[in-house]
């Protein structure tokens, strides 16, 4: 049989589920570095649609459909976000009847705090697994990217 047609081994856990372990392992890191700066008031579900929110700011529609949620979810959570002052809302400079969700100043050093959080995790990976090793995840997960992320 070869390697393409192999049955997966039902001992072993699927490549999704190990992938999702590492990332709720990193979200679990950066949620408990935040709380630890002062941003306790952040979920995991606001974190989520932070994560999504580009340079110039996004429409409540396109957070929704990045997150996987609903459009009235990512209102409620945007709605929150706001009021705690992560993201505020502008005019869209191409549609003036819409509104993008930008960070906020506030946003912004949660934001950083995240970034250390994620390098120090990165980090603790690469001295476990050895350099050449953690080349070849980062490369075979690139290379999952090229198929499994529509937003790249």
């Amino acid at each position: 049989m070869s390697a393409q047609t192999q049955q997966p081994n039902r001992d072993q856990l699927n490549l999704g589920l190990l992938c999702f372990i590492g990332s709720r392992a990193v979200e679990a890191r950066v949620l408990s570095a935040l709380a630890a700066a002062g941003f306790e008031d952040i979920t995991p579900a606001q974190g989520r649609i932070v994560a999504r929110i580009g340079p110039a700011g996004t429409r409540i529609g396109d957070l929704a459909e990045r997150a996987l949620v609903t459009k009235q979810t990512a209102t409620a959570t945007v709605d929150r976000l706001e009021r705690a002052g992560y993201v505020r809302r502008v005019g869209d400079p191409v549609d003036a009847r819409a509104r993008l969700v930008v960070i906020a100043e506030r946003g912004e050093q949660a934001i950083r705090v995240a970034r250390v959080a994620e390098a120090e995790v990165e980090a603790e990976w690469v001295r476990h697994l050895g350099v050449p090793a953690a080349r070849q995840f980062r490369a075979a997960l690139e290379r999952i990217r090229e198929i499994a992320d529509p937003y790249r």
